[in-house]
C-alpha cells in the first residue's frame, strides 16, 4: 500500500522540479487527475463520459469543466480540414482554465487561449489545424498545459503566436508533426519562452520544439521519455530563422545551443 508520506513526497519533488525551470504560482498545478508520465506504461487515455456537439464556439471566463465529456464541432464548425481560417471550439479569456475535456472529431481549431490560461487534463483524439493557439499579447502571460494528450496532428499540436510563457508538464502526444511551434511568420512577433518538463513522445513525430534563433526565443527540455524512435528521427529542438512578412521561415539548427534550445542528453531518454 502507498503511503500517505510518499505521495506529499512525489508532489514536492514535482514542484521543486518545475520551480527549478521557473514554473510558479498558478502555472504549478497539481491534481489527482494527472497521473504521472514516468511510468513504464503510459496513462491511460480516458473514456469520455457522453458527447456535446459544439455548432458555435464556446467562451470562457473563470473555469470551464467539461466533466469528460467529448467536445466535437458541428456545423461551421465540424470540419476537420487544415485551414487557418477555421474557428476554434472553445476561445479562453485572460485568467481561464479549461479542465476534463476531451475533444473529439472534427476539432476545428481546437483552443485559442487570447491571454494567460489553463488547459488541465485535455485530452485531442486527433488534432485538426492545431490543438491550442496561444495567443496573449502580454510579455507576463503565462499558459500552463498540464496534464492530457493529443493524437493525429499532421502539423503543429501547440501553436504559440502570442507574447509570455508557455509550459507544458505532464503532457502525451503521438503521431504529430511538431509538439511546439513558436510562430516562424506572424505579422507580430515575440520574444518566447518554452519549458517542456515530463512529458511522453511517441513516434512518428518530426520535432519536439520548434523557436526562433533570432527573436530571442527560448526552449528548455526535461524529463523527456521518446517512445518507439530508436533511430532518433524525431528532432527534439529546431531552430528558425523567423520573420514577419508571412514567408516560410528558414531552419537553421537541431540540437542543444546553450542559448536557444535548452536542453543536454540525459534529459532524454528512448525505449
Amino acid at each position: 500500500m502507498t503511503s500517505h508520506k510518499r505521495k506529499t513526497g512525489r508532489r514536492r519533488a514535482l514542484v521543486g522540479g518545475l520551480s527549478a525551470l521557473g514554473i510558479t504560482g498558478a502555472a504549478i498545478v497539481t491534481t489527482s487527475l494527472l497521473a504521472p508520465a514516468g511510468a513504464a506504461t503510459l496513462p491511460a487515455w480516458p473514456q469520455a463520459k457522453g458527447s456535446t456537439p459544439v455548432p458555435t464556439t464556446i467562451e470562457v471566463s473563470g473555469t470551464y469543466d467539461g466533466k469528460l465529456k467529448r467536445f466535437a464541432g458541428a456545423g461551421e464548425l465540424g470540419s476537420d480540414g487544415q485551414s487557418e481560417s477555421q474557428q476554434p471550439l472553445f476561445v479562453l479569456k485572460d485568467g481561464a482554465t479549461l479542465k476534463n475535456v476531451v475533444i473529439g472529431t472534427p476539432a476545428a481549431d481546437g483552443v485559442h487561449c487570447l491571454g494567460s490560461c489553463t488547459l488541465q487534463n485535455v485530452w485531442w483524439e486527433n488534432v485538426g489545424e492545431d490543438a491550442a493557439t496561444f495567443k496573449g499579447t502580454s510579455k507576463t502571460a503565462v499558459y500552463a498545459v498540464h496534464g492530457g494528450g493529443a493524437k493525429g496532428a499532421s502539423d503543429k499540436v501547440f501553436q504559440f503566436n502570442g507574447a509570455g510563457k508557455l509550459v507544458v508538464n505532464r503532457f502525451q502526444v503521438a503521431d504529430f508533426g511538431k509538439l511546439v511551434r513558436s510562430c516562424g511568420n506572424c505579422k507580430k512577433q515575440y520574444p518566447r519562452t518554452i519549458l517542456i518538463n515530463d512529458v511522453d513522445i511517441t513516434a512518428p513525430g518530426k520535432s519536439i520544439v520548434g523557436v526562433n534563433a533570432n527573436y530571442g526565443d527560448t526552449a528548455s527540455l526535461r524529463n523527456i521519455r521518446i517512445h518507439g524512435d530508436t533511430k532518433k528521427k524525431i528532432k527534439p529542438c529546431t531552430r528558425f530563422t523567423g520573420n514577419n512578412t508571412g514567408k516560410e521561415p528558414k531552419e537553421i539548427g537541431t540540437g542543444p545551443d546553450g542559448t536557444t534550445c535548452r536542453y543536454a542528453a540525459g534529459d532524454l531518454s528512448y525505449d
